[in-house]
């Protein structure tokens, strides 16, 4: 599981070491030699578990897609982010009803 970006669709062979990695900093990350570049990738699909080859020197916008099972595994990459926010009370703290303060009428 990649820890740079969350929604990674695809694992990607690397073709110096032939290992599988999610992104090239995992690659980064796991190996002592930089990632080599190449125009014809290998990609496995996490949803369907079969691997397949793409010819990045022509890469059409319907080659986004798994050809075994149509996800698509080029996406925007999210990626963790550190939030900075002001803690407040917790409601869960107070989490009485308030008293109905209306008149009872007679």
């Amino acid at each position: 599981m990649c820890k740079h970006i969350l929604n990674v669709q695809a694992s990607i062979r690397a073709p110096c070491c032939k290992r599988w990695f999610d992104c090239a900093e995992c690659h980064a990350e796991h190996s002592d030699h930089p990632l080599r570049k190449s125009t014809e990738m290998v990609f496995g699909c996490k949803k369907c578990k079969k691997v397949f080859r793409k010819d990045m020197s022509n890469f059409e916008e319907e080659d986004e897609y798994c050809p075994n099972c149509d996800n698509r595994y080029i996406l925007d990459a999210k990626t963790p982010q550190m939030g900075i926010g002001i803690e407040g009370e917790d409601p869960r703290v107070q989490n009485r009803l308030f008293k109905d303060e209306r008149m009872k009428q007679d």
